[in-house]
């Protein structure tokens, strides 16, 4: 049985097509997790509007995205739509398919945060005068995002290594590149192994952001607290 050459793991693990392989999983890490809480703040509103209908519509959207393998909705948004008369190209199906996938877990991290904001905070905010918009963006919004962080941090993770899924409609992604490698080499283990390097890479790097967003938005680990907010505090200020 051939063993492990260490010379062919360290030429994979410096491929330039692997390397590439990558940076376009970075990408599109970057591109789902952007678009996700995008529409995942939409769908946490919308899942807390008094509007029954409204609520019940974004909890069948989470329901289904949640409840369905990423495969799937991946086969259905590239292989099924064309058949609706609605055909995305290869990049355009993936970028969907991932912002679709993790706006549905987004919403309920984002919806999550809020939900531990305590009550008085809204209602300091309002009695001040501020606007419900103004309230989010100031008040609520800073506060729940110390709360999420950590979640976030586990999803992106997720995300990051769910983009292997991409493969299976020929996005020439990390995994992807991996395999087309190892099909012309017959290197397997040496070039699987050099993916995995790469994706604890990709994920250590991760870890560093996620470690400077806590210190940026909870510097002295407070997490969520009655403190009244920045916001609410300059409001109440003399003129």
């Amino acid at each position: 049985m051939r063993g492990f050459d260490v010379g062919d793991f360290l030429a994979a693990l410096t491929n330039p097509f692997l390397l590439m392989g990558a940076l376009v999983t970075a990408g599109l890490t970057v591109a789902g997790l952007a678009g996700g809480l995008i529409l995942g703040l939409v769908v946490a509103l919308l899942r807390a509007s008094p509007s029954k209908a409204v609520n019940r519509l974004a909890q069948g959207y989470i329901w289904f995205f949640r409840g369905t393998p990423l495969l799937i909705q991946m086969v259905m948004i590239y292989s099924g739509l064309p058949q609706l008369g609605i055909k995305f190209g290869v990049l355009t199906s993936v970028i969907v398919t991932l912002v679709l996938n993790e706006a549905a877990y987004m919403a309920e991290i984002i919806r999550g945060g809020f939900l531990a904001v305590p009550p008085g905070q809204r209602d300091a905010a309002k009695a001040l005068g501020l606007s419900p918009l103004l309230t989010l963006r100031k008040v609520t919004l800073p506060q729940a995002i110390r709360i999420i962080l950590p979640a976030l941090g586990n999803s992106v993770n997720g995300l990051l290594k769910a983009t292997s899924i991409a493969s299976v409609i020929s996005m020439e992604e990390l995994m992807r590149r991996s395999e087309m490698i190892m099909q012309v080499k017959f290197d397997v283990l040496e070039t699987f192994a050099a993916a995995a390097v790469l994706y604890l890479i990709l994920t250590t790097m991760w870890d560093q952001v996620q470690r400077w967003l806590e210190r940026r938005y909870d510097p002295v680990g407070r997490g969520a607290t009655g403190r009244v907010a920045p916001a609410v505090e300059r409001a109440a200020l003399p003129r």
